[in-house]
């Protein structure tokens, strides 16, 4: 990849918008609506889960962010597999992520329709699902920059709601009148720290771990980051306290206003909280957010997958078409082809509706956590070829090389959980075959 080819992207995206990207990225749908079935699994300690899950994540971030300060450029980890590794891992990476963002994209949109029907129940899923989806392409269409400013406003909300909720929860647990359920007790009272024992830890990683994905997208910025030396290693160094404040300090407030084993019996934890201090349109106020963090998420998916078919193309792993830019620094193509591929939910929600989400959730964890093996060993690579200059690096992955093989061990660990469980089995099964038809895909393009 030229630097004159890499150059004609505009670098239009500032700090604030890096900043709230990658905070962004950190908050989803599965913090206001799935904190409760995690919290089924694993109890109080569902915090140590987010904290040791949070630290794998951490690393591996840093091992992105080492790459990225280094040499700054779009399509992220799929150019450094590439050019550090060889030309199939490059092709992996970069048709993983990119497919992995079409199944998260196509899950969020299908979760639009579910929040729409909050207000309209006579609205098919589908229609709120093509809708969304052609005002948030356009937006992509126009500047980076306004990606940027979409982005940074979602994720206010998001911050904002959690922030919210954890204040009013400080203040429910210190008033005089607080319920006589409510007390730090909570999180010891009801058959211990760990009620389902570290059985029960285990099984809520694979949840945990589907939360943080998308946390990547911090890498894919880089090539349009207009100091990236700077903030990149600013917004990568701040995710941990991230997970600190938004997961392990939300569900902490939760658990302890209400029994573990009565959180989400109600409702949303989030619905109840905001209920209990007198708001009676609570359900609105979540239902508001939760649709900005589905929509944000789609917002990031059209983003990155236009990049990465960009980078892939300039590798030569894509059509030369998905090359080529607007005047914008756009990559057009690669923007309007990944919301085609997208449409396909709108199509499933149109012929299978209410039986579409479930199944996309576990299909994206399993290619989540490709994308993270691939980050991981490409910085192994990456070390490999800069030998003593790796020494050098401005931003270090911390502990170098055993948390590479800590982090990879975590989620190969995480793999084989997921095999036991009979909700995540299936996309343990789509695992090798994925890789399979990628090679396949590999090998045609070779011989064309």
């Amino acid at each position: 990849m030229s630097g004159e080819q890499q150059n004609r992207m505009q670098r239009g995206l500032k700090n604030r918008h890096i900043q709230m990207i990658a905070l962004g990225g950190a908050i989803g749908t599965g913090l206001f609506y799935g904190s409760a079935e995690t919290i089924k699994l694993a109890g109080p300690a569902i915090t140590l889960s987010y904290l040791v899950g949070g630290l794998i994540i951490f690393f591996i971030m840093r091992m992105l962010g080492e790459m990225s300060v280094d040499e700054p450029v779009s399509g992220s980890f799929s150019y450094y597999a590439y050019k550090y590794w060889g030309d199939f891992p490059g092709f992996l990476s970069g048709w993983n992520y990119w497919f992995s963002y079409i199944i998260v994209s196509m899950a969020e949109l299908t979760a639009v329709g579910i929040y729409i029907n909050y207000w309209w129940p006579n609205i098919p899923h589908w229609v709120s699902a093509l809708f969304f989806l052609v005002i948030i392409t356009i937006a992509n269409l126009v500047k980076v920059k306004l990606y940027g400013e979409f982005e940074f406003w979602f994720t206010i909300v998001k911050v904002a709601a959690i922030l919210g909720m954890i204040i009013l929860g400080i203040v429910l647990l210190i008033s005089p009148y607080h319920a006589t359920t409510t007390g730090i007790s909570n999180l010891w009272k009801y058959g211990g720290f760990f009620p389902n024992g570290i059985r029960g830890l285990l099984f809520s990683l694979s949840v945990v771990l589907f939360s943080f994905g998308g946390i990547e997208l911090i890498g894919i910025t880089a090539g349009e980051a207009d100091n990236p030396k700077k903030t990149i290693p600013k917004a990568i160094n701040q995710v941990m306290w991230r997970i600190l404040i938004f997961y392990v300090g939300a569900l902490t407030v939760i658990m302890m206003l209400y029994p573990w084993n009565q959180v989400g019996l109600e409702g949303s934890p989030f619905v109840t909280i905001f209920s209990k201090i007198g708001i009676p349109s609570a359900a609105t106020i979540l239902n508001i957010v939760v649709l900005i963090a589905a929509l944000s998420v789609y917002n990031s998916g059209v983003y990155s997958n236009g990049r990465m078919l960009y980078s892939l193309a300039l590798q030569g792993n894509a059509p030369k078409i998905f090359a080529k830019l607007n005047r914008n620094g756009i990559p057009v193509t690669g923007v309007l082809t990944s919301s085609a591929f997208t449409l396909v939910a709108v199509i499933l929600n149109y012929l299978f509706p209410g039986k579409v989400f479930i199944y996309l959730i576990s299909v994206a964890t399993i290619a989540a956590i490709i994308n993270w093996m691939m980050i991981i060993l490409t910085n192994l690579k990456f070390h490999q070829a800069k030998g003593k200059e790796a020494k050098k690096q401005t931003f270090k992955t911390p502990f170098y090389p055993y948390s590479n093989y800590i982090s990879l061990a975590f989620l190969i660990m995480t793999v084989g959980i997921m095999f036991t469980m009979k909700d995540m089995r299936l996309a343990v099964y789509i695992l090798p075959v994925w890789i399979l038809i990628l090679w396949i895909g590999y090998k045609v393009k070779k011989h064309l």
